[in-house]
């Protein structure tokens, strides 16, 4: 199992730290990640989410972050895909792979906010169709020819999409992954699933297991899953601050995802399974529902280690960690980062084998 950084970009209210200083820090954290040896830095892509996301523009930090690094890969996601024409993401994504040498990773999606379908002039009910029509589009971009493609909601007519991919055939592709539907759905096209943390763990462990049971291709599948992490020496002190840190993270995020769950937009009724979690979730969560509910990883290194077999047992190959989600200081999420690198990350490396002469 591997271990990559996850980035919403947050900014509570009364945490004293300006975007400025928020952006700053994140580049810093993502340099230290190269040093760490984390696998992968994700962005995500908000809109309108004071708070919760100061994140609009994330192919813009990920080409700085791009020039502040040497090995670490850079996943730019989700991009929510109907919300943007296809020919300029094809443009963005081959852009921002030339700037990183080729590290770059590429996470699409629907998208789950009314408010910003509502400004981009995009229709819920049609998000499948959109990313369908999207993706088709992105794929013939990356052959390095002349696009032609005529379908439901694009029309092209050889265009020269430039510039071209460095990464053949093309940098990976992951989708973000909250229904069902979504794992058969992206097992069938072969692209990565970014899972969590909108499910209890429960729920995501059984989407998983249909994901692997519908994957064809030969190489293995890709299962990324999100959660808040925060690793200290001091296992008290790290269930301390972690305690308001993602109570208001998690409640951030349903916050913004409530409004779908509640009124089941055209296309997104499969999300209808959440329900028994909703409810409580409308109680209030808080840091020991989400922590009950898999959604964390809290501890020592020895406690974060046992916490974290279940995920690589039950398949996940990258462990997308958002050390403090965004509402700790950076002081403590570096030192986090450091000592989790140090002692937990080893635990999960790949066996090297037996040596020569053995």
């Amino acid at each position: 199992m591997r271990f990559d950084l996850f980035y919403e970009l947050a900014l509570p209210a009364g945490s004293g730290r300006s975007e400025a200083a928020a952006y700053a820090d994140t580049l810093a954290e993502i340099a230290l990640a190269d040093r760490l040896g984390y696998g992968c830095a994700w962005l995500v892509e908000h809109h309108f989410m004071r708070g919760y996301s100061h994140l609009s523009k994330p192919e813009l930090v990920l080409a700085a972050a791009a020039q502040r690094t040497r090995d670490i890969r850079l996943g730019h996601a989700v991009i929510p895909l109907p919300l943007h024409h296809p020919v300029h993401i094809a443009e963005r994504i081959a852009t921002l792979d030339i700037l990183s040498g080729g590290r770059l990773e590429v996470g699409i999606g629907r998208g789950f906010s009314p408010h910003e379908y509502a400004v981009f002039g995009a229709g819920m009910e049609q998000s499948r169709e959109l990313v369908d029509d999207s993706l088709a589009i992105l794929y013939k971009s990356f052959r390095r020819q002349p696009v032609t493609h005529h379908g439901k909601y694009y029309r092209l007519d050889a265009l020269d999409i430039v510039p071209h991919v460095v990464q053949q055939p093309h940098p990976p592709l992951w989708t973000a992954a909250v229904s069902p539907a979504t794992y058969t759905w992206a097992a069938e096209r072969e692209l990565g699933v970014l899972a969590g943390p909108f499910k209890p763990w429960f729920m995501v462990k059984h989407d998983i297991g249909k994901y692997r049971a519908a994957w064809r291709a030969e190489k293995p599948p890709r299962i990324g899953m999100t959660l808040g992490v925060l690793c200290l020496a001091d296992g008290e002190r790290a269930r301390q601050l972690a305690q308001p840190a993602f109570t208001w993270f998690y409640r951030e995020l349903y916050k913004n995802t409530l409004p779908v769950l509640e009124k089941l937009y055209p296309g997104y009724e499969q999300i209808h399974e959440l329900g028994r979690f909703r409810q409580l979730l409308k109680l209030g969560i808080d840091f020991g529902l989400a922590d009950m509910a898999g959604l964390t990883v809290v501890g020592t290194p020895q406690q974060c280690i046992a916490k974290l077999r279940k995920y690589a047992e039950a398949g996940v190959t990258h462990l997308m960690c958002a050390f403090g989600a965004g509402a700790l200081d950076s002081d403590t999420v570096r030192e986090s980062m450091a000592l989790f690198a140090r002692e937990v990350m080893p635990a999960f490396a790949p066996d090297p084998g037996p040596g020569i002469g053995q």
